[in-house]
Order: structure tokens, then sequence, then C-alpha cells
């Protein structure tokens, strides 16, 4: 494969949508494969489709090439999510290429963790700036039934702990919180991280795709978490170090580290969603909860200035804000977790 010809660094107008938001954010699915099978992603039971053949996989030139088209519209922070993104072969290699854009600021990934042992420190190597872990409970029984059945805590732990030692921090965990799932054991996760620098954020169960069975009964609020977590610890909240932040940070008032809340449902922010998503096969979607994505294919098989406007342009006409509308909605298909990340 040639290498492709690196322009010099430069920012277009910064692209805007329709409500005045811009594109900070980018999250490419490497792969949406994965080794887990948690119930409000991919079911087992549920999940019949085949991942995308590798022929219909953006190669990691293809996917270098949205990335600088991206940062030149003002995108600063990039992910690497899945499914599972180490199941990507040669990731580093494609780390490797991200880091040396120039303009990102902060170069993520989004893995459950039980690869990161033998991959971390290649990774650290590569460029990559720091992970963020899916643990939804520290009590062996309870991951279980999260992760249908796969892998187990000590493994989530020893590739947390290889994080640390490569460098790849602040490390956030993510913890999707599903009433009468695993509800009862938060408080115990939270105490098992609290006192270190890692950061768990408290995941409202959202309704994404169409086969993790959601319904509103299961979903417990912000609100309610906030209260159970306050009666335990007392908390004071911090400012958004950015705008668009997804979490509500708060500290524990005893000093002892930093939690966040993520409440799509009960306490939308679409009004600063500046995020756009990569599929594996090369669709950009620009909500979470979109129906369908732009195919960018036919752009990369034009030039550099040909992609950049269809990026542009997509972004330019965004008028998403499904959180915020959701109740007059009706139930049409909703794109899979597992195919664009969380």
């Amino acid at each position: 494969m040639l290498p492709i010809e690196v322009r010099p660094f430069q920012v277009t107008a910064p692209a805007l949508d329709r409500l005045g938001r811009p594109m900070y954010d980018l999250r490419v699915s490497v792969v949406d494969t994965c080794n887990f099978r948690c119930p409000y992603c991919m079911p087992e039971e549920l999940v019949d489709a085949a991942p995308t053949p590798r022929v219909e996989r953006l190669d990691f030139e293809q996917i270098e090439r949205v990335v600088r088209a991206s940062v030149e519209l003002g995108v600063r922070k990039v992910r690497l999510t899945g499914g599972e993104p180490l199941l990507r072969k040669r990731l580093p290699d494609l780390v490797t290429r991200l880091a040396a854009i120039e303009g990102i600021e902060d170069l993520a990934l989004t893995t459950n963790g039980v690869l990161l042992p033998a991959h971390a420190q290649t990774l650290a190597d590569a460029g990559l700036s720091r992970v963020t872990l899916s643990l939804d409970a520290v009590d062996e029984a309870v991951f279980a039934r999260m992760s249908g059945g796969r892998g187990n805590v000590s493994q989530v732990l020893a590739g947390l702990e290889a994080a640390e030692r490569a460098g790849l921090g602040p490390i956030k965990i993510n913890a999707v919180v599903i009433r009468g799932y695993n509800d009862h054991v938060v408080l115990p996760l939270l105490e098992h991280f609290r006192g270190t620098p890692h950061i768990v954020r408290l995941i409202e169960y959202m309704d994404v795709g169409n086969v993790n069975g959601w319904n509103r009964g299961n979903v417990l609020s912000t609100a309610e978490l906030l209260s159970a977590v306050q009666s335990r610890w007392p908390l004071n909240p911090l400012r958004p170090a950015i705008r668009g932040e997804v979490a509500k940070r708060y500290a524990y008032a005893d000093g002892q580290g930093e939690i966040g809340f993520i409440s799509s449902i009960s306490q939308p922010f679409c009004g600063d969603c500046s995020r756009a998503r990569l599929s594996t096969d090369g669709r950009l979607f620009t909500c979470l909860f979109a129906k369908d994505g732009i195919d960018l294919k036919p752009a990369l098989d034009g030039n550099d200035e040909h992609l950049l406007s269809e990026l542009s342009g997509v972004w330019s006409v965004r008028e998403d804000r499904y959180s915020e509308i959701r109740s007059t909605l009706g139930n049409d298909r909703k794109v899979e977790m597992y195919e664009i990340g969380g």
C-alpha cells in the first residue's frame, strides 16, 4: 500500500451543524465483533447478525483519511471503539498513524479490558493517550450476568493494571446501571475504586439499537443513583472541563476521588452534543440513536478535498436531538451499539 500524501495541518472553518454544535469528537468503530455479550449491547440470544466481512471494513489508510479530514473540520478528540476494538488485528499500527496527526489532543480507546495485558504497553508506545474500561460490577456473579457469561472480573482488573503501568490514564470506568440487574452492586463498585485515580462513570440504561429489550422501567435515573451515593459518601459537584462533556462530574467530599453520571434518559444533553461516529464499514453517524448513516466509501474513492466537502456537508445539515424528543418518536429501527460503539 502506498503511503498517503500528508498535507500541512490546517483548520478550515470549524464545522457547525444547524443547531450551532461543533464537530469536536470522532468515535471510530474498528470492528463490530466482541468477546462479551452484554445484554444492553449485544445479547447473545438476540444478536444473529454476522460481523462485517473483512473486505468491507475500512482499512487503516481509509480510517486515517477520515480522521485527518475530521480534524481539519474541528475534531480534537478521537476514540477507538467496537465491538471490542482489541480484536482488530494490528491495531497499534492504526494508533501510530492517528497519533501522528497534528491537531488531535486526545486519542483514546474503549475496551472491556480482558485483552489489555497483552496490548497495553504496545498501544501506549504507539501513541495511545488513555483507555476507558467497561465494567458493570465487581461482584463475579453479577459481572457474569452483565457480560453474557464471558470473562471475569479478575481479567478486567488485570487489564486495568496493565493500562495503568503503561501510563494510559486517567482511566475511566464505564458502568451501565440496569434496574434489577446490577443496581444493588453499584456502591461496592464505587467503593472498590475510591481512593484511586480511576474515575467511575454511572450510565443510565439507554434505548440504543433494537435488540437490548430496553424499557423505561429498567432505567435507574441519575437522581436515584446520586441520592444512593450521597447517602453513603457526600459529593461536591465539579464544573465541566469542556463544552459537550457528557458526564456530570462530582468529587467525593473526603477527597477520595471523582465519579461521573451520564444521564441520556433523565437529563438529555443533546444541546451540546459534538460527537460523530464512524462505523466499521465506513458509514458516518451523527447520533448514537440514528437510523441510518452516510456511506463515506464513495467519497474515499475521490481526493481529500472531496472527502472534506462530504464530511462538512453531512455535519452542516445535522439537527439530531433524539434524547430530547424520544417521547414523540415511534419505534423505528436504530443502529445497534456494537456497530458504532458507545
